[in-house]
């Protein structure tokens, strides 16, 4: 049955692999997975953007049999070749996935979703943020460090620092620390912006606390507001909230701009790398996203 199984689950991850290139949806497809593919379809038609190769390797990381039933959960990265209007550049995100196969007949296959890093005691991050005003000299941003940061370990894991199952804000936190970004408040969790051996602040790795605390804080690290996208510049840091509800779940940095002058991000948890800004084609994605879009100053 395993064996039979995985043949099946090979041909499904190339057929949805070559649909990002051919347009061709003729194989098993979660609601939520068709979902993705339309709104990448009509952000690359709005972009001017078409794909034109996909590449994607597979991890089997655990598998569980019951009876008759069959359950593989696994792990994609897909390598996507853009051309934006004349330009190349490629993009790479990792997708969890589980598939279920009954009587060896594949049944279903979807993204498995993390769910977000929430604070101790169920507080919200807004009512957590104290404002910690930094005393010492003002520091340069180096924009240049956070971005090769972002670039060196989307899709690894700095053991200098402790891994979430939820990673995403820690991971931003480390770039803008590696472009210098002061740390304040220790020790105090609910205090400033900071990492010291086994412990940190909410913001630094909790979605939710880290957005109140850039539009907040008015030393050491802080954001200023953009209303456009097109504003940012590497370094700069969006903030995501995918049900318009006010909880914050995400964060991403830019690491470039495309040639319509709009982010190119890279995140950790569903590990990214030059992912389009908007995450339509996430399926945490809905009709209802916020975003905030904070340039970060040149100095702190």
């Amino acid at each position: 049955m395993v064996s039979d199984a995985l043949k099946q689950l090979h041909a499904l991850i190339e057929k949805r692999n070559q649909c990002f290139v051919k347009g061709q949806i003729d194989f098993l497809c979660h609601e939520s997975d068709l979902q993705c593919i339309e709104r990448r379809r009509e952000r690359d038609r709005r972009r001017g953007a078409k794909t034109v190769k996909s590449t994607v390797t597979g991890t089997i990381i655990r598998r569980q049999q019951f009876e008759n039933m069959l359950q593989i959960e696994y792990v994609v990265k897909y390598e996507y070749l853009i051309d934006l209007r004349g330009h190349l550049y490629i993009e790479e995100h990792r997708q969890h996935r589980r598939a279920l196969f009954v009587d060896a007949l594949i049944a279903e296959d979807k993204e498995i979703s993390i769910p977000p890093f929430a604070e101790d005691n169920n507080q919200s991050g807004k009512s957590q943020v104290r404002l910690f005003l930094n005393q010492n000299r003002q520091r340069m941003y180096d924009r240049r460090e956070a971005v090769r940061y972002a670039e060196r370990w989307w899709d690894d894991y700095n053991p200098q620092y402790i891994k979430f199952e939820n990673n995403c804000t820690n991971f931003i936190s480390q770039c803008l620390r590696a472009g210098g970004a002061p740390m304040t408040g220790m020790p105090n969790r609910s205090k400033g912006w900071w990492f010291q051996q086994k412990n940190w602040s909410y913001t630094w790795a909790v979605a939710n606390s880290f957005r109140w605390y850039l539009s907040g804080a008015t030393g050491g690290l802080r954001g200023e507001e953009r209303q456009s996208p097109i504003e940012l510049v590497p370094g700069d840091v969006i903030c995501y909230d995918f049900n318009g509800d006010g909880r914050w779940q995400h964060t991403t940095i830019v690491v470039a701009k495309d040639a319509n002058g709009e982010p190119l991000v890279n995140a950790q948890t569903t590990n990214s790398r030059m992912r389009f800004w908007a995450y339509e084609d996430s399926t945490a994605w809905t009709d209802k996203i916020q975003y905030k879009f904070f340039h970060l100053p040149d100095r702190f």
